[in-house]
C-alpha cells in the first residue's frame, strides 16, 4: 500500500521558514517526479515546486527564490524548505507523486498559515 505523508506545517509570521516534508512507504521517491502544491479555500489548485527522478527542480515564479525542493534518497522523503513567506502562502500544501496516470498518488495534506 502506498502512502504518502506530509508533515511539517504550522503557523509562521511573514518573513519566517518553514521545511514541509513527505515521506513516502510503497514506492521509491526517487523513480517519480515529485511536485508539491498548494491550495487555498476558494481558490485553484498551484503547483509550487517539482523535482523529477533525474533531479531537475521547477518553481513558478510566484516561489522562485523563495521555495527550495530537494530530495533524500536514504530517507525516502521529499522536502520543501519555504524562506521569506508571505501571508499569501498560506494554503493546505500536498505533495504528489507521478510516474504515469495510474501511477499517481496523493499526500493528505498539511495546512501552512501565515501571519501578517
Amino acid at each position: 500500500q502506498v502512502q504518502l505523508v506530509e508533515s511539517g506545517g504550522g503557523l509562521v509570521q511573514a518573513g519566517g521558514s518553514l521545511r514541509l516534508a513527505c515521506s513516502a512507504s510503497g514506492i521509491i521517491l526517487s523513480m517519480y517526479t515529485v511536485s508539491w502544491y498548494r491550495q487555498a479555500p476558494g481558490k485553484q489548485r498551484e503547483l509550487v515546486a517539482t523535482i523529477t527522478s533525474g533531479s531537475t527542480l521547477n518553481y513558478p515564479d510566484s516561489v522562485k527564490g523563495r521555495f527550495t525542493i530537494s530530495r533524500d534518497n536514504a530517507k525516502n522523503t521529499v522536502y520543501l524548505q519555504m524562506n521569506s513567506l508571505k501571508p499569501e502562502d498560506t494554503a493546505g500544501y500536498y505533495c504528489n507523486a507521478n510516474r504515469s496516470w495510474r501511477d499517481n498518488y496523493w499526500g493528505q495534506g498539511t495546512q501552512v498559515t501565515v501571519s501578517s
